[in-house]
């Protein structure tokens, strides 16, 4: 019996904001929650540093970020797939 467990990581999806460092892209993560007590649907966003070993995803790349063991001090988020490529300007 070897069934497929399904993974206790968690992933999310966000646009790459800084490919500046070696190895390491910032993600920006937006999501949109309803307020506690107005009731009106905010948009936050929070940033992730992840971890990008081959340097493949470049500025304004929609990735998919995988959560895995701590890197770095900031980094415990690795880069997975990419998603959509950045639009040419």
């Amino acid at each position: 019996m070897t069934e497929a467990k399904p993974s206790l990581k968690r992933t999310l999806i966000g646009k790459v904001v800084s490919d500046k460092r070696a190895k390491t892209v910032t993600v920006l993560i937006e999501r949109r929650v309803k307020h506690e007590l107005y009731g009106k649907i905010v948009a936050k966003s929070s940033k992730y540093h992840a971890h990008d070993e081959k340097g493949e995803f470049k500025l304004g790349d929609v990735i998919e970020i995988t959560e895995s063991r701590p890197i770095s001090k900031t980094k415990n988020w690795v880069a997975t797939r990419l998603v959509q490529k950045a639009a040419l300007v």
